[in-house]
């Protein structure tokens, strides 16, 4: 199993490894890690590496065929300012795939990568810490 210290990684089947990466590196502070486009590619954002395999890649390969297409799984990211990463992400261009919604742990809105995986950018409520108890 790995070590609590090494990154978590997710994989997304992807059609276009290199247009996954500048997606995910362009708009969502990713770091390219490794490459062997256009097969394979992973990008690290913290502790998370996503690992994007395309049709050729071991990964995709082994996927059975009633499986092929993206899920409702997604990657979840948090922000400081959902409507600021909204603001940014239109103006880039980059289209949304839900409205902003509010619940009782925050905000969330969800965007697609190319190949139609979700991300789902998350602004945690604010939280009040309660009054100390008094002596």
């Amino acid at each position: 199993m790995t070590a609590p210290d090494q990154y978590t990684s997710v994989r997304y089947l992807v059609d276009d490894v290199q247009a996954a990466v500048d997606f995910y590196t362009t708009h969502l502070g990713f770091t390219l890690n490794t490459s062997a486009a256009p097969a394979f590619a992973d990008v690290v954002r913290g502790p998370l590496r996503l690992l994007l395999s395309g049709p050729a890649s071991s990964g995709a390969r082994a996927t059975p065929a009633d499986a092929t297409t993206p899920g409702r799984n997604r990657i979840h990211l948090i922000v400081d300012s959902l409507d600021a990463e909204i603001d940014r992400l239109r103006g880039a261009g980059v289209s949304f795939r839900s409205d902003a919604i509010s619940g009782p742990g925050g905000r969330q809105i969800l965007l697609a990568d190319p190949a139609g995986n979700l991300i789902e950018l998350f602004q945690p409520a604010r939280q009040t810490r309660p009054a100390p108890a008094k002596p």
